[in-house]
């Protein structure tokens, strides 16, 4: 494995078993990496020129994702601001209306054109006036409310978690006990404005967080002790947090287009239900987009973490120059292509892996159910394989491509058993949870203000605010989730990185490690047994 700076880690190995064993790894992993075009720098003669250490030249991976990616930004922004000025201060200046004429009754070959009707004449106050709510600039305000939220409340969870050394405690209380809360909330008011399909929607969607709750109740522990030493390790970082609010503003920008877009498709009259249709298709558009800014930012603090921690501390002799600088650098020119892949698929499998799990862990002795979801777990499992976050982590350090990096990231887990400590870890699942109350706080309120203007307009605005909200608190959010994958990766390459770091939690992590082997070990002899004992004459192992 390539590592940034170029330093001999030998000296972090003892003469043990498991030191020559991940020793063996880590050259196998350089042979590799200078075969496939990422050669390792040389290392340094001596720790005071470690610093000036050159660093490695990388290739640019996954080119044709990135040039779908940019020809996405330029196709759906050029539709956006087509969609936009077609009735920003002018109802239909580009005359699109004609296309959506689609409930005009047919004119078969051979039939009569119909008679003609002499126009009216043309009345000067119908040219000059306009419904409002056939205007751009009537919906693009409440989309400005919805950025300005979002904002806000990306830069203060930001300075709640990330700010403090207890900032661990405040994300999983605000994340666990406020969700179901605000869910049955908003229910109650997506009732009250007779949306009844959007309140039962809510109202599922908070029981269902509940019961998630509920069945990973026994993980939090670990997950808050997980959390808090992420969080150190951000708030010994000041500058990654910087990096998260500048992308903050980057996403504001892209988003201003966007929503002047969305707010000339809901002044368009689309027949049919074609105002949903559009309004799906560039809330993908966007949700693809803040991935790509999100898993930027992951890959630029993954990889400044991960150096911190190689190298014992940011002010070590061995670091090498500019390491944000560079991270930076890496993560928006050879590794974006990368970037842009692994978000398509990362998040929705990852979800689903986190549902399947907690309904699995809760099943009990129904055979037949437990075979079904087993099936779902191990497609799920095949795909995480190839999609997962840790990902990021592999991509910052060595810049090889994602789908390579995920696999070399979940053999490494397998490998050395760290893959029971990650399946343990409920971190993902609670920013998760952060993400989603972020997202709806910004939707309700831009949803509350349009509905006290124009009410037939509310969910349309409030749900695509909603996504604008989430993606604006998710760029901050990922901060705390880089340093948590971060984290499991160097333990799992070499555990007296965090030793070294913090040796009490490396003693805790060790404990954790040790008991969920074992709960793994015992639950497979258990599951065994129960098999065995419906066979015909065979005794118990």
């Amino acid at each position: 494995m390539a590592y940034w700076g170029g330093g001999d880690r030998s000296e972090n190995f003892e003469k043990s078993p498991a030191g020559e064993r991940r020793a063996m790894s880590s050259s196998s992993s350089s042979s590799s990496s200078e075969e496939s075009g990422n050669p390792s720098p040389p290392a340094p003669p001596a720790a005071a020129g470690a610093g000036a250490a050159a660093w490695p030249r990388r290739r640019c991976r996954d080119v044709f994702w990135l040039v779908v990616f940019l020809l996405h930004l330029l196709v759906f922004g050029g539709a956006l601001a087509v969609t936009g000025l077609n009735r920003f201060g002018q109802a239909d200046r580009f005359n699109i209306d004609r296309f959506t004429n689609l409930t005009a009754a047919p004119r078969f070959a051979g039939s009569p054109e119909p008679a003609q009707e002499a126009p009216p004449p043309p009345s000067l106050e119908a040219e000059e006036v306009t419904p409002k709510s056939e205007l751009t600039e009537s919906y693009w305000p409440y989309y400005g409310a919805a950025g300005a939220v979002g904002t806000v409340l990306a830069w203060a969870w930001l300075a709640a978690a990330a700010g403090r050394k207890e900032g661990g405690r405040v994300v999983m209380r605000a994340a666990v006990h406020s969700l179901t809360a605000y869910l049955a909330v908003v229910s109650v008011l997506c009732f009250w404005g007779k949306h009844f399909f959007w309140g039962v929607a809510f109202a599922v969607g908070g029981a269902l967080h509940f019961l998630y709750v509920m069945s990973v109740l026994d993980r939090f522990p670990f997950t808050m002790l997980v959390l808090q030493k992420a969080v150190r390790m951000v708030w010994e970082l000041p500058d990654v947090m910087r990096i998260a609010y500048a992308f903050v503003l980057v996403m504001l920008c892209w988003m201003a287009l966007w929503s002047f877009g969305v707010s000339g498709i809901l002044a368009f009259h689309i027949p049919n239900g074609g105002q949903w249709w559009a309004l799906l298709i560039f809330s993908v558009s966007l949700f693809w987009t803040g991935a790509v800014v999100s898993n930027t930012v992951h890959v630029i603090v993954s990889g400044m973490v991960f150096l911190v921690l190689i190298h014992g501390g940011q002010a070590a002799a061995s670091m090498p120059p500019k390491p944000l600088l560079k991270s930076l650098q890496y993560a928006v020119t050879t590794s974006f292509g990368s970037i842009c892949y692994g978000s398509l698929f990362t998040a929705a499998i990852r979800t689903l892996r986190w549902e399947i799990r907690g309904i699995r862990s809760k099943i009990g002795n129904n055979e037949c159910l437990l075979c079904c979801v087993d099936f779902l777990f191990h497609i799920v499992e095949t795909l995480v394989r190839f999609f997962n976050k840790y990902a990021y982590v592999q991509i910052a350090i060595n810049g090889q491509s994602f789908n390579r990096s995920a696999r070399d990231a979940w053999e490494l887990f397998q490998s050395t058993g760290v893959e029971a400590l990650v399946a343990y870890d409920c971190s993902g699942a609670v920013l998760l949870m952060s993400t989603l109350l972020g997202g709806l706080i910004t939707g309700t309120c831009t949803g509350v203000w349009t509905y006290f203007k124009q009410s037939d307009k509310a969910i349309m605005v409030g749900s695509t605010s909603m996504l604008m909200g989430m993606i604006l608190v998710g760029v901050t959010v990922v901060v705390i989730e880089s340093a948590v994958t971060s984290i499991y990766i160097c333990y799992a390459e070499d555990p007296r990185l965090i030793q070294r770091w913090d040796p009490e939690f490396f003693d805790q992590m060790s404990e954790a490690l040790h008991q969920r082997l074992q709960y793994r070990s015992a639950r497979a002899r258990h599951i065994l047994n129960n098999r065995l004992d419906h066979l015909p004459n065979t005794s118990s192992i």
